[in-house]
């Protein structure tokens, strides 16, 4: 099992990944809409196990929400280079004006987004339009971050970056919507497991419980580094350890819209499958905030086992998948 040099990697396609992980975000997504907000005890009388219609939100089959909104706009933005306030401001152009959505509808926000976007829209201000205080760490930027953690990584493995720059990227991209530090850590330490995944082979013969731990492992060494991190870095601390974590019994697993509960979510279900079809039914399967905890799982799922590894039919199934195929084509020229 060996790793890729930055410069093989970066010349043989790297930048090809991100529509890997970006259709990973919204077909988990869309898997989940259907059953958002539904019990666990019912995910377990009638599994979900392939692409629903309807249910929650009453939409068609393949149907994506704020989760995959969020991050298509993301890349879009991205695409021009980065630019936070031309991220703020593509997040309004989908909250108020329907832009990015699979329908015309803008539906499924997160009341922490809500907020932190009517805040922008008052003041203008992109660095405290979102939510500072303890209760305000929902999952509403973790789930959307994936192309930031690319764009970033990729900067930082061509040698145009470095982490400190990245982290100071991530925080302030997290901070549109949620500000407070342990909803900005929680996308940091998702930014050092994509980081990982994008320096090593995709052959899959490196497995990918060692490059989730690798990722963590610099991650927390990180921002155990930081000393304004140190004592929010405690709160996922379940996850420092994955050959532990793995063993941790789904019962003790919640699958709820808070930051840290979606953070390890994802990554038990991914060190507790072999592909992406299974983790992110497993994903879904937990029920509560299914779509957020599939998104999450997906996107990494996605960037690990590559977009070939998606089940097809869910991929044709998926509302506007030219559209998101075109805007990640915009991207991955862009970074070139």
């Amino acid at each position: 099992m060996t790793k890729m040099t930055i410069t093989e990697n970066t010349e043989n396609g790297m930048n090809s990944r991100i529509l890997d992980a970006v259709m990973g975000v919204v077909v988990g997504d869309a898997l989940g809409v259907p059953v958002e907000f539904c019990l666990r005890k019912d995910r377990d009388i009638k599994p979900v196990d392939g692409m629903w219609s309807y249910g929650t939100f009453n939409m068609p089959a393949g149907t994506w929400s704020d989760d995959s909104s969020m991050t298509i706009a993301t890349v879009d933005a991205l695409s021009r280079g980065y630019d936070l306030k031309r991220i703020a401001e593509y997040f309004v152009d989908w909250y108020k004006y329907t832009a990015y959505t699979p329908w015309g509808i803008t539906f499924d926000v997160g009341n922490g987004t809500s907020s932190a976007l009517s805040n922008y829209l008052k003041e203008g201000d992109v660095y405290s339009c979102g939510g500072s205080s303890e209760r305000e760490n929902g999952n509403g930027s973790l789930m959307r971050i994936i192309p930031v953690c690319i764009y970033c990584g990729v900067q930082v493995l061509k040698g145009l970056m470095t982490n400190d720059e990245a982290i100071k990227i991530i925080h302030e991209v997290s901070g549109i919507t949620h500000n407070h530090i342990r909803s900005k850590i929680g996308c940091g330490l998702y930014y050092f497991m994509v980081l990982e995944m994008l320096k090593v082979d995709v052959d899959h013969t490196f497995a990918l419980k060692e490059v989730l731990q690798e990722g963590l492992k610099k991650g927390f060494d990180y921002y155990g580094a930081q000393t304004y991190a140190v004592d929010e870095l405690s709160h996922y601390d379940r996850t420092r350890n994955l050959d532990v974590f793995i063993n941790t019994s789904r019962d003790d697993i919640k699958s709820s819209g808070y930051v840290v509960s979606t953070f390890e979510a994802a990554i038990w279900c991914l060190i507790t499958t072999s592909s992406y079809e299974e983790a992110v039914l497993k994903a879904v399967n937990l029920g509560d905030d299914t779509d957020t905890v599939a998104a999450v799982t997906g996107g990494l799922a996605g960037l690990y086992y590559g977009i070939e590894n998606i089940p097809k039919v869910w991929i044709e199934t998926i509302v506007k998948r030219d559209y998101i195929e075109e805007l990640c084509g915009k991207f991955e020229e862009a970074m070139k």
